[in-house]
């Protein structure tokens, strides 16, 4: 059961939270569309005193607020209004863009990944202005971008910030972590990704001569064989590892009666630090040479991997500010990770040394239905108003 020690607050916010929720699903923004999210957002957060920038890039719409509460920490929520497709409507329970609640599920597309989150901090924010015992800037960094290419969106915010030489203490991302109860699980950095096309060439032939021709298939299958079986983790083993996953075989068109003169073999690996694009394009190289020279390999959308700092003894950690938080509002000490795929962290970390993810559950994101528990929701809230009042109240 969830424990909390202000109940006073809990009840404060459990309307609010959930209205704001549902404000946002109905916006059916998907990506890179933000149908007008961010003018909503900006309009409450102007409510609270905060400073408000748009941004246009490629058709991204992007925001940064500022709340200034005086001299103190700087913290940053970041986040995105955009949304996944809605998949088959007809697989729907409600409406995917009506934010209907069902058996105490609030349910529609982005729900938990992530216009909750927003909602959450939001109304956390607004908890923290009523307070009115803190000190620092507030930050407010979203985007419409983090579910498609996420080259316009918070990689733009970022290098606005960081020509204006703006660094920032802590961060929250507000992606989906959690696994069976809200606040269970923080992220402290993410893999990196790269996605590899390989063309093998062979030579065709009648499958009755096999020695006239040279199979690209059976190539494939020695080549992929040495991918999956080459050692990715290198000895890394406090966290997740280097892993690869064939993603696609293509020999294009066949015969049963001709021996494939080509096959387009594409996979993707998810990095530790241990590498980086080059090197890792170097080990793919290395390994389809065992057993061709005649063949081409492309690499693209990578994702560099991050993790946040330890910090030194003169600093504050915020992992423990942010266990410490979610075990005062839960009652227990939450799962670190950095298992998952890729989040705009990555770009944030360029200009704050301390980023953590922490959001709803995520067991029904990208899926018909997805679904949170409307106490879900009154759980982030106070879990992201401590964790904002701990660090601006120091």
């Amino acid at each position: 059961m969830t424990i909390f020690t202000e109940q006073c607050l809990l009840q404060s916010i459990d309307s609010r939270v959930v209205a704001y929720t549902q404000q946002l699903i109905q916006f059916e923004s998907i990506t890179p569309n933000d149908m007008g999210c961010q003018t909503w957002i900006a309009n409450k957060l102007k409510q609270l005193g905060a400073e408000i920038e748009h941004f246009e890039c490629n058709e991204v719409s992007s925001l940064i607020a500022t709340i200034d509460l005086g001299e103190g920490p700087d913290i940053a929520f970041c986040g995105h209004t955009d949304v996944v497709p809605i998949g088959h409507e007809s697989k729907w329970d409600a409406p995917p863009f009506a934010g209907e609640i069902i058996d105490q599920h609030l349910i529609g597309r982005g729900v938990a990944d992530m216009k909750g989150g927003i909602a959450a901090a939001l109304v956390a924010v607004e908890e923290i202005i009523k307070q009115g015992t803190c000190a620092g800037k507030i930050w407010f960094l979203i985007t419409s971008d983090e579910e498609g290419e996420a080259e316009f969106g918070t990689k733009h915010i970022v290098n606005t910030l960081s020509q204006r030489d703006q660094q920032f203490d802590f961060c929250i991302v507000g992606e989906p972590t959690s696994d069976k109860v809200c606040g269970d699980t923080i992220k402290v950095g993410r893999r990196g990704a790269l996605s590899f096309d390989v063309v093998i060439n062979g030579k065709s032939g009648h499958v009755a001569y096999p020695e006239q021709g040279v199979n690209a298939i059976h190539l494939a299958g020695e080549i992929v064989q040495n991918l999956t079986q080459y050692d990715w983790q290198q000895g890394e083993s406090r966290r997740p590892s280097t892993t690869l996953q064939i993603t696609h075989i293509d020999s294009g068109k066949w015969s049963d009666n001709v021996i494939p003169d080509q096959v387009k073999l594409s996979f993707n690996v998810r990095f530790t630090e241990q590498f980086d694009e080059q090197s890792l394009i170097k080990v793919v190289d290395n390994i389809v040479r065992k057993s061709t020279l005649d063949y081409t390999c492309k690499a693209y959308r990578g994702c560099v991997p991050y993790y946040c700092d330890e910090p030194t003894r003169s600093e504050l950690s915020f992992v423990n500010i942010c266990q410490q938080a979610i075990a005062q509002c839960i009652g227990e000490i939450p799962r670190i990770s950095t298992s998952g795929g890729t989040s705009d962290g990555r770009f944030v970390r360029d200009i704050c040394n301390q980023v953590i993810e922490l959001g709803l559950t995520n067991s029904t994101i990208h899926q018909e239905n997805e679904r949170i528990h409307v106490n879900e929701l009154s759980t982030l809230s106070i879990v992201y108003f401590t964790i904002f009042r701990n660090v601006l109240g120091m």
